[in-house]
């Protein structure tokens, strides 16, 4: 064996863990939309829920990330070199995440995240004129093959009602915007910063708006222990997928956020008795085609073969 395919053996046990961590963190993250359905679906507002989820995840993150990260780096993780972008960003995030909960208590949870992976191709679609990101061929036909799979989900003789369609792909939308400002929030600042702000911001911004939003409406010890696991799956599914890109890259790891879809139609299944039809499965299916086919390009792209060379022994 030549010394060349030895040297990537480690990184390849690397990567193993990497997609490890990022499945999982997805998987557990399905737990989490499973958990704003059953919630919204009892009766409670989405800013209710989306309040419960991030006062947990801050209290959390304020407890156990901050004093690592003052250990870490000698200061306080409220340091932002870009404070503007921080705070945009966590009020996206909210947003993203009240869109999202509005899109679940109408859309069978397997349809709804389905739609949410239109969002890469969005970015893709919309990466020349906001990040000045060169356009390929390869892109926009990624971009076409995975809309004409979102149309097949979202047919007129569907399931999914017009309204719900109508936040489907808001929502979308706003997950694209989100994954670029990301970008741009790991250009400027940690990951556990980014991390943070995104507790913080959601935190601060749902309490002032939870009190409109109160419905008097006892929770029984079911409900009260779901809206309690909303901030511990969303800390735990959020760390893990941060735990991922230390061990593998991101190119590696895009294909693997489509695992999702799996949990999805698994807990829509198990929990709401919703299981996709087979036209609806086969608009899924081009929808991760078209997403795990452009990752791989790019990553082809970004990482090209070297030469080979003929003195290399086999």
């Amino acid at each position: 064996m030549s010394s060349a395919v030895l040297s990537q053996l480690p990184i390849a046990r690397t990567h193993k863990l990497g997609i490890l961590f990022l499945i999982s963190g997805l998987w557990t993250l399905s737990l989490l939309d499973t958990a704003g359905k059953l919630l919204a679906l009892a009766g409670y507002h989405v800013v209710m829920i989306a309040w419960m989820r991030y006062t947990i995840n801050l209290f959390f993150m304020a407890a156990t990330l901050a004093p690592l990260y003052r250990r870490r780096h000698g200061r306080s993780i409220l340091q932002s070199n870009r404070l503007g972008l921080q705070l945009g960003r966590g009020a996206l995030l909210l947003g993203s995440t009240l869109i999202f909960f509005s899109v679940l208590k109408i859309v069978p949870l397997a349809e709804g995240t389905a739609m949410n992976f239109c969002a890469p191709l969005i970015v893709l679609a919309i990466s020349p004129w906001l990040l000045g990101e060169r356009s390929y061929l390869s892109r926009w036909i990624a971009v076409l093959v995975g809309f004409t799979g979102m149309l097949i989900v979202i047919r007129p003789s569907g399931d999914i009602p017009p309204y719900g369609v109508a936040l489907g792909l808001i929502s979308a939308l706003t997950q694209a915007l989100l994954s670029i400002l990301n970008r741009k929030a790991s250009q400027a600042d940690n990951p556990m910063v980014t991390l943070f702000y995104g507790a913080l911001v959601g935190s601060v911004v749902s309490t002032l708006l939870v009190p409109f939003f109160w419905t008097s409406h006892t929770p029984t010890m079911v409900e009260l222990a779901i809206l309690v696991s909303t901030g511990i799956t969303s800390t735990i599914g959020h760390f893990l997928q941060n735990s991922a890109y230390r061990h593998a890259e991101a190119s590696v790891l895009t294909p693997f956020f489509y695992a999702q879809i799996i949990s999805a139609c698994g807990m829509g299944w198990l929990v709401f008795g919703q299981f996709p039809d087979r036209i609806t499965v086969l608009g899924i299916a081009i929808i991760c085609a078209s997403g795990i086919g452009i990752a791989y390009i790019e990553h082809k792209r970004a990482h090209p073969l070297p030469p080979a060379d003929p003195m290399e022994s086999v």
